[in-house]
């Protein structure tokens, strides 16, 4: 690391601490300001968004980040020529979440989720799935699997309940009545879950805001599952078990919307830098420690 010292617009003296930044300008070493130093190491220790992914080592690899949608260590994608399309992805699947999980707990009264279906179809369904592809271009294959899966989920469902569109739910019915469609629904449900839980595997080492995005959609999905499959006395989705369902799918679109918006933010656009916190077993959390106790001896 080395200080520098530049003669500012006005005439003063301005002083830089740097130090060398691997991969920058195609191979070669660019210094880095006194203040991107300041600001990368305290966005390591604090485990913040993009910041804390500022490559200062020459080993090229980034920990795990939500507002990235990427659950391990990854590359350097300074150079690549698409932006982070994780935010996009996770805003688009936030919001939809969001309108059917207030639908789910029927607030202020609304139980009928056909509004849902226009979301679905345009912003959850289409805009999630074109960010999924962005991410398989860029290299991601956790982002890409997940994004263009739920935005796939999307499109189904407004497929399934399009109001007079597709027939799904009455060609159901006239087959067996309300209960086979009702457990097929539920059938579609579980299948979700189990998605779901793989994904929630696979961040199991990454950070708390990551992982709690997947363990509450997990858990909504599979009490959506057991409420259309366990149904009260007169045959319908069971209301208590399907409000749960909306409370945790409620927690997972504020979850989305908050790695998201990790994604996005950085000390030239915001005065609040977001915390993910990784967790202590991660690769991450693991480096810190040692570093910690390196420092303690």
């Amino acid at each position: 690391m080395t200080t520098h010292v530049d003669q500012s617009s006005n005439g003063t003296d301005k002083e830089y601490e740097t130090s060398p930044v691997a991969g920058a300008n195609n191979g070669v070493h660019r210094e880095m300001t006194h203040e991107e130093h300041t600001t990368a190491q305290a966005a390591a220790r604090f485990g913040y968004g993009p910041l804390a992914h500022v490559n200062t080592a020459n080993s090229g690899r980034l920990p795990a980040f939500g507002g990235e949608f990427q659950p391990g260590l990854y590359r350097s994608v300074s150079e690549r020529k698409f932006a982070n399309p994780a935010p996009l992805g996770l805003s688009a699947f936030a919001l939809t979440t969001f309108v059917l999980s207030l639908i789910n707990m029927q607030a202020r009264h609304v139980a009928e989720p056909n509004i849902v279906v226009g979301l679905a179809f345009g912003y959850g369904g289409l805009v999630q799935l074109l960010a999924g592809m962005w991410e398989m271009a860029v290299g991601n294959t956790f982002g890409a699997t997940a994004l263009s899966s739920y935005g796939g989920f999307w499109l189904a469902f407004a497929i399934t309940l399009t109001p007079g569109g597709f027939e799904i739910p009455a060609t159901i019915e006239a087959a067996g009545g309300p209960g086979m469609f009702y457990d097929s629904f539920g059938f579609f449900l579980m299948g979700w879950f189990i998605f779901t839980t793989i994904l929630l595997l696979v961040t199991l080492r990454s950070t708390v805001a990551f992982f709690l995005l997947f363990f509450t959609l997990d858990l909504a999905f599979l009490l959506l599952g057991i409420g259309y499959l366990h149904r009260n006395d007169k045959g319908a989705p069971n209301p208590p078990i399907i409000k749960a369902g909306g409370f945790f799918g409620l927690l997972a679109a504020f979850l989305a919307w908050y790695n998201a918006l990790a994604g996005m933010v950085d000390d030239s656009n915001s005065f609040v830098l977001i915390p993910v916190a990784h967790f202590p077993w991660s690769v991450k959390g693991r480096a810190a420690r040692a570093k910690t106790e390196r420092a303690t001896v």
